[in-house]
């Protein structure tokens, strides 16, 4: 039996753990012990508790209350609370996902102890160092020493990085370890699909036909916390809900700064626009929902890039760049940043593609690669 602590404190982490969870208690529960640590990175109940109890999370088992703050302050209190946990009780790895604050604290501070750290979703680059996402996935991809990948691409930049030739050997013994194992956000996705659907009356509530509405979604700092960006990118969804319904769902902390960083004239248009529907944020269950039946997704967020490409629709991203580039070069993804002219001109792009959204993320069994790979290391 293998003990492994999970490390979530975004509400991204805490869907992602739940494969891994349930493939634990389903196939791998005489094999292996999962404990939770929670560093509250996500403070809103909206945004982090409420999905342990939709998605059957076991609650976790340590809970750091972090809170917001600065990322060297947030950073540094969550490496000193896993770091205590870690040295309360003994663990055969540390599994961290993604590229949070919370996956760069628990790499530090499981590393400094000789604790094994397990990172999914390694090997994802953005090359934009002015990312904090970009810097914290880097380094805790060198400090893990079980790496698994979830496309071709995030395999070939670790190859291209040297993981594969690196002789760094961990106090185990064990000289680092990569593998290709699909997106474990695949599974959820093929596994709550219908669940979804039984559980959730959005499109009922919001009064939403199938493939009539675009989704979107805006939460990164460099979009929301930069007027002329932000005032480019809702000038944009003015524009394109001529054409559509927009579904807007807003993090709290944006729909409190809306007014200070857009001009009064768009922040006017846009809270009383007829075809815009902001709401609250979505819960999983609601925003697969969403996305399901959107005819068009608008996102600056990486996951809900992956989500729009799961179930095979087109998506704008608000970015400069993306990790996942395969969206990209299969056509159902285009880049336009905050470009209000190419936001538009990509939507009328997408609307007459005809995109193949081949199954570049894997099978569905990412969690069940992971544990066996992960067990084969530690036993």
């Amino acid at each position: 039996m293998i003990k492994l602590l999970t490390i979530v404190g975004a509400r991204p982490q805490i869907i992602k753990a739940a494969a891994l969870s349930r493939a634990i208690e389903s196939e791998f529960s005489k094999t292996i012990e999962e404990k939770i640590l929670h560093t509250g990175q996500h403070y809103d109940s909206n945004m982090s508790d409420v999905f342990f109890s939709e998605l059957s999370i076991p609650q976790p088992h340590f809970n750091l209350n972090v809170g917001s703050g600065s990322h060297g302050r947030q950073t540094a209190q969550m490496i000193s609370g896993i770091e205590e946990v870690l040295l309360s009780e003994k663990f055969d790895a540390l599994v961290v996902y993604g590229d949070t604050n919370s996956t760069l604290a628990g790499a530090v501070a499981a590393s400094k102890l000789h604790v094994p750290v397990v990172h999914i979703e390694a090997g994802l680059r953005s090359f934009n160092m002015a990312m904090p996402e970009e810097l914290n996935r880097i380094v805790c991809d060198q400090l893990s020493s079980l790496l698994f990948a979830p496309t071709q691409t995030a395999v070939l930049n670790l190859q291209q990085e040297g993981f594969f030739s690196s002789k760094a050997k961990f106090p185990d013994g064990n000289l680092r370890k990569v593998y290709h194992s699909g997106d474990i956000m695949q599974d959820n996705s093929l596994y709550f699909a219908e669940v979804a659907e039984a559980r959730s009356n959005i499109l009922h509530d919001l009064k939403l036909k199938d493939k009539k509405f675009i989704l979107a979604t805006i939460h990164r700092d460099n979009n929301t916390d930069n007027p002329e960006r932000l005032n480019r990118i809702i000038e944009a969804f003015l524009e394109l809900a001529t054409y559509a319904p927009i579904v807007l769902p807003l993090h709290p902390r944006t729909k409190k700064i809306l007014p200070d960083n857009l001009s009064r004239e768009g922040y006017e248009k846009l809270t009383n626009h007829g075809n815009i529907k902001i709401i609250p944020p979505a819960s999983f269950f609601e925003i697969i929902v969403l996305e399901k039946h959107a005819d068009l997704i608008i996102t600056d967020s990486g996951g809900v890039q992956k989500e729009a490409y799961f179930f095979k629709k087109p998506c704008i991203i608000l970015r400069p760049e993306t990790e996942w580039l395969e969206i990209v070069e299969q056509g159902a993804g285009i880049i336009a940043d905050a470009d209000t002219k190419k936001i538009i001109e990509s939507y009328h792009l997408l609307q007459d593609a005809s995109i193949d959204f081949a199954p570049v993320f894997g099978d569905g069994r990412a969690a069940n690669f992971i544990l066996n790979k992960t067990l084969e290391t530690l036993q």
